[in-house]
């Protein structure tokens, strides 16, 4: 193995589907993406959580309040942030039914988007996505404790469900797949769409969880769900990202959570060591991820830092926005 140096980038929530789909019916697709698009670029790989479902077809869940579904040929968004893989475990995948979400499945294979999370059945949705960045070999593993009525059965479709409770069945599974994995790859991420919405700070159960899978094998759990950025914890050698927030959408704005502000979460390795993260600050704005003006970044940043300190996580400010390291 060399020791080679990767940028790993990891971006929060990614929600295509009602205003954001109307605009993109006018807008090139790159736009999405703003002036942020040369940090996607520049990585090696950029994972996302997509939080909506790329069809054409489909009814809206019945009684489900919140329902997103993004134009099938928007698939070219995510091509042109060269998004190499994407947590499909989450509330939303679901949202029009199973011919939407094997509409989904289908345009992801054709774009050559690697996915993980979601399937036509149980071992579909459970399978870790297997991809190789220049020599290294990754295991990619989504999951949420979302949506429990989704859970794929082993004859039909559905998510990857694993309460966040170490005594569950489901996440003793989870263990499972991430040793398996751990033993013939040189990293494993672990997705995890995790908890309800909002707070700061992570609660008890994914502290134990996260740990429980970096003890597993897993080198970076990439957490999401909460709408909002968390601080980032090392432990054994692996880093959790307790929450990346949401990235693009048209949510409403809460002006004390501020789930428009979020990260472009670029993990550093050296070989198969991860040696520490550079954030970058972003904000949405116009249905659009943007690069946050330097007063904004300072004040994300300066949040950001005293999270990471609340979790031992070291930190200093670079002109991208914030390193943060063991």
């Amino acid at each position: 193995m060399s020791s080679s140096r990767y940028r790993i980038a990891f971006i929060g929530d990614v929600m295509l589907g009602r205003l954001v789909n109307r605009v993109l019916r006018t807008r090139p697709p790159a736009s999405i993406w703003g002036d942020v698009l040369p940090v996607l670029r520049g990585a090696d790989a950029c994972f996302a959580n997509l939080e909506c479902v790329l069809s054409d077809r489909g009814e809206p869940w019945p009684g489900k309040r919140f329902v997103f579904r993004s134009d099938r040929k928007n698939v070219a968004v995510l091509q042109a942030a060269r998004i190499t893989a994407l947590s499909l475990a989450n509330n939303h995948v679901l949202d029009f039914g199973d011919d939407a979400l094997r509409d989904l499945l289908e345009t992801l294979d054709a774009a050559g988007i690697a996915h993980a999370g979601a399937g036509r059945n149980l071992d579909d949705a459970c399978r870790p996505a297997t991809l190789t960045l220049a020599g290294l070999r990754c295991a990619f593993v989504a999951v949420t404790d979302n949506e429990p009525g989704w859970e794929a059965s082993p004859t039909e479709p559905g998510i990857f469900f694993a309460p966040c409770d170490l005594a569950d069945g489901r996440f003793q599974v989870l263990l499972a797949i991430v040793e398996e994995a751990a033993a013939t790859h040189d990293l494993v991420i672990v997705s995890y769409h995790w908890g309800p919405n909002w707070g700061e700070r992570p609660l008890p159960e994914h502290v134990r969880a996260g740990r429980a899978l970096i003890a597993a094998g897993a080198r970076i759990v990439y957490g999401h769900s909460a709408h909002v950025t968390r601080g980032i914890e090392f432990y054994l050698g692996g880093a959790i990202l307790y929450s990346c927030g949401d990235f693009v959408d048209d949510y409403a704005v809460d002006e004390v959570e501020r789930n428009d502000e979020s990260f472009v979460f670029v993990a550093m390795l050296e070989g198969r060591t991860l040696v520490e993260f550079v954030l970058v600050p972003t904000v949405i704005a116009d249905f659009q991820a943007r690069r946050s003006d330097p007063l904004r970044a300072a004040r994300q940043c300066e949040r950001m830092r005293r999270l990471c300190a609340e979790l031992g996580t070291r930190s200093a400010f670079v002109p991208e926005g914030l390193r943060v390291f063991p």
